[in-house]
C-alpha cells in the first residue's frame, strides 16, 4: 500500500513538474536561449573554449530540452516506456543538479531559469528543488520495470507524438512572434519608472529577551529600554518587496550623456536592435516605412548595445533614419524578445511590444497614444 502511494505521488509530482517547467519555458524559448548562452559563457571561462562552440546553437539546444521536458512529463504520467523514460529523466536531472549546484556554490549564474521569468528561484533554491525531485525520479527509476503502461503502445506513441509536434509548433510560434504570456517587468501596461522603485520600504522584526519574564519577544520597533529588554537579533521581513523589479535599465547617448529619463518623457517609439551582427533584416522595409510614416508625429529612438562604428555602418547601409542610443545587451533582450523589436512607451508606461514579424503600421501606433 505504501509503495503504491509513493509510486502514484512520484508519477504525478515528477510528470506535472516537468510539464509545468517545460510549458513555462516553451512560452519564451528566447529566454531559455539567453540563459543557455550565459551558462556556456561561464563554462568557457572555467573549463576552456570547448563550450564556446555551443553558444551559436544555444537556441536549438534549449529548444530540444524544452520539448524533451514536456514529452517526458507526459510519458511519466502514462507510464510510457518507463525503462527508457526514467533513464532519460535521471540523466537530465543529474545534468540539471550539477548546473544548479555549480551556480549556487560558485555564484556563477544567479538565476537558473528553471521556470523562466514566471517564478524566480535563487541558485540554492533551484539546487534543493532538484535534490527533492531527484529522490522521486530515483524511486521511479528503481522500480521502472514493474510499471505497466496506462495506454496501449500504439496509443502511447500517438500521444507522445502529438505532444511533441504541438510543443514544437507552439515553441516556433513564440520564437517568430513574442511570448504568449509576458512575465517580464517590461510587459505592456507596466510603468518602467515604477518598476525601478522598490514596492515597499524595508521592515524589520527585532527579537528581545524580556528580563523580567525570561522570555523572547518580537517587536517591529527597537526597544530602547535596556533595563527590561536585552537585544538578541533582527531580521528583515519584506526583503522580496524592497528589491526593484528593474535595476539595470539605463540609456546613454553617443557622447556618453545619461538620457535614461528622456525615454520616460512623452511618447517614445523605441526600436530595439540589441546586436547588429545578429539582427534580422527580413522586415526592415516594414520598419523603414513605419519610421517614414511617423516622421514628425512621434519621438523615435533606436537602442543598441553594438559599438558606434558598427551601428553607424548598419544604419547607413539600411537607411534607418532614427537617432540611436546605447543600453546594456541583456536589458535590451529583456525588453523584447526580438532583434529588431519595437516598443511603444507613453510617459514611461509600455503601450505596445511588437516582434519585427508583427511590425505595426503608423495608424496602430497613433491610436495607442491618443
Amino acid at each position: 500500500m505504501f509503495r503504491t502511494i509513493i509510486d502514484q505521488f512520484s508519477r504525478f509530482f515528477v510528470g506535472a513538474l516537468f510539464i509545468f517547467s517545460g510549458l513555462i519555458k516553451l512560452n519564451d524559448p528566447i529566454g531559455t536561449k539567453i540563459k543557455m548562452e550565459e551558462y556556456f559563457e561561464v563554462f568557457t571561462e572555467d573549463f576552456g573554449t570547448f563550450f564556446h562552440y555551443f553558444i551559436p546553437y544555444a537556441l536549438e539546444i534549449g529548444f530540444i530540452m524544452i520539448v524533451l521536458e514536456i514529452a517526458l512529463g507526459v510519458a511519466v504520467l502514462f507510464y510510457y516506456r518507463m525503462d527508457l523514460t526514467t533513464k532519460i529523466l535521471l540523466a537530465l536531472m543529474i545534468f540539471f543538479t550539477f548546473l544548479t549546484f555549480y551556480s549556487a556554490y560558485f555564484n556563477k549564474v544567479t538565476d537558473c531559469g528553471c521556470f523562466g521569468d514566471a517564478i524566480k528561484l535563487t541558485p540554492w533554491q533551484s539546487f534543493w528543488k532538484d535534490i527533492i525531485l531527484m529522490v522521486f525520479i530515483l524511486h521511479l527509476f528503481w522500480y521502472r520495470k514493474s510499471y505497466k503502461q496506462v495506454l496501449p503502445m500504439l496509443a502511447g506513441n500517438i500521444v507522445i507524438g502529438v505532444v511533441t509536434a504541438l510543443s514544437i509548433f507552439l515553441g516556433v510560434y513564440a520564437i517568430r512572434h513574442l511570448p504568449f504570456i509576458d512575465f517580464r517587468a517590461y510587459r505592456v501596461g507596466n510603468n518602467i519608472p515604477q518598476q525601478m522603485q522598490p514596492e515597499e520600504q524595508p521592515k524589520f522584526e527585532y527579537v528581545f529577551l524580556n528580563k523580567d519574564e525570561g522570555k523572547e519577544i518580537t517587536s517591529e520597533k527597537y526597544l530602547a529600554d535596556t533595563t527590561q529588554y536585552k537585544y538578541l537579533s533582527v531580521r528583515q521581513t519584506n526583503e522580496d518587496k524592497t528589491r526593484a523589479k528593474i535595476t539595470d535599465y539605463g540609456v546613454s547617448s553617443v557622447d556618453g550623456e545619461d538620457v535614461t529619463q528622456q525615454t520616460f518623457e512623452g511618447n517614445k517609439l523605441l526600436f530595439i536592435i540589441a546586436d547588429v551582427s545578429q539582427v534580422s533584416t527580413v522586415n526592415l522595409d516594414k520598419i523603414k516605412k513605419l519610421i517614414a510614416d511617423l516622421d514628425g508625429k512621434i519621438d523615435m529612438m533606436a537602442l543598441t548595445s553594438s559599438g558606434s562604428e558598427q551601428f553607424e555602418a548598419f544604419r547607413h547601409e539600411n537607411q534607418i533614419a532614427v537617432p540611436y542610443y546605447f543600453a546594456d545587451a541583456t536589458v535590451l533582450k529583456t525588453i523584447i524578445r526580438s532583434n529588431p523589436g519595437i516598443s511603444l512607451w507613453v510617459n514611461g508606461t509600455v503601450k505596445g511590444n511588437w516582434h519585427h514579424n508583427d511590425t505595426p503600421d503608423a495608424r496602430e501606433i497613433l491610436e495607442l497614444i491618443k
